[in-house]
């Protein structure tokens, strides 16, 4: 008798602690969502979303890096900096290709080309 007196309370606390675990749930997940939306909206909405051209240009690499074409050499190289750390293979960026063509950008950049 007091083993099934024992089973009906842990039933009944399990069945209080799941319905208490759901209300909680539901604003939770409305608060996940509403910060996911605002983190992943402005983190890429400033990047250049075009393809490479032939022959790189320094307008082309002033967008890719997110600066203006005249912007001082410590911003080409801040920005520079930024995007490498962001896409470096080794920390799971991109292919080493499109890690070469940002290495480009800060050579077209600065005009040494």
């Amino acid at each position: 008798a007091r083993s099934l007196i024992a089973v009906g309370l842990g039933i009944a606390a399990l069945g209080f602690a799941g319905r208490y675990a759901f209300q909680i749930w539901k604003p939770l997940g409305q608060v996940i969502t509403e910060t996911a939306k605002k983190i992943s909206t402005p983190s890429f909405s400033s990047y250049y979303k075009g393809g490479f051209e032939q022959k790189m240009s320094r307008r082309e690499a002033s967008l890719i890096l997110g600066i203006s074409p005249s912007a001082s050499k410590a911003k080409i190289r801040a920005a520079h900096r930024r995007i490498m750390i962001l896409n470096h293979p080794d920390k799971g960026g991109s292919s080493t290709y499109v890690f070469q063509m940002i290495d480009k950008l800060l050579i077209v950049s600065t005009g040494k080309e």
